[in-house]
């Protein structure tokens, strides 16, 4: 059985997310996950950098004894309580701001959850005041760092994804 931590808001497969007070939340790398946690803080800082689309990143700190990479909290909502053509709106600019990403160098890869994980199909796009975010960015990819080739492969496949998204989001 996974630990639990005071003020869970989620967990994943690898990493818990807890709230520290009501503007940050934390992931927590337990073990040795030095490498994990400076690459997901590499790629999150890079995404903010051009745009808002991914969850701000705050620091890198330690929660009782445990190395955490402290991010913006969001406040979710559900979508299916707004009138289409507002989630028309919110999904064109949150195409538009994915595409800005992936010109850039960075792709999310991870909007759609493998069948096999438990959770909502889209666990990691919240909708929030400011429209639709991403977050985990665990095991997103830079250009720079993955080649031309591999990164042009995810953006297919995140580009398939991001049809299913629309769907998911338009015919609720």
């Amino acid at each position: 059985m996974k630990k639990r931590y005071p003020r869970t808001l989620s967990s994943g497969a690898n990493n818990t997310v807890i709230a520290l007070d009501e503007t940050e939340a934390a992931k927590i790398f337990s073990g040795d996950t030095r490498s994990d946690i400076g690459s997901e803080a590499e790629k999150m800082k890079f995404a903010n950098q051009i745009n808002d689309l991914v969850v701000k990143f705050i620091r890198l700190d330690e929660w009782h004894s445990e190395a955490v990479l402290v991010m913006e909290r969001l406040y979710p909502m559900d979508f299916r309580a707004y009138e289409y053509e507002k989630r028309e709106l919110w999904f064109e600019i949150f195409e538009d701001e994915l595409a800005t990403l992936h010109h850039a160098g960075f792709v999310h890869r991870d909007l759609r959850r493998p069948s096999d994980m438990v959770g909502q199909v889209f666990d990691n796009v919240l909708l929030t005041p400011q429209g639709f975010r991403l977050i985990d960015v665990g095991i997103s990819a830079l250009r720079h760092q993955v080649g031309e080739k591999l990164f042009a492969r995810f953006i297919e496949e995140e580009n398939k994804e991001l049809a299913f998204f629309k769907h998911f989001v338009l015919s609720r």
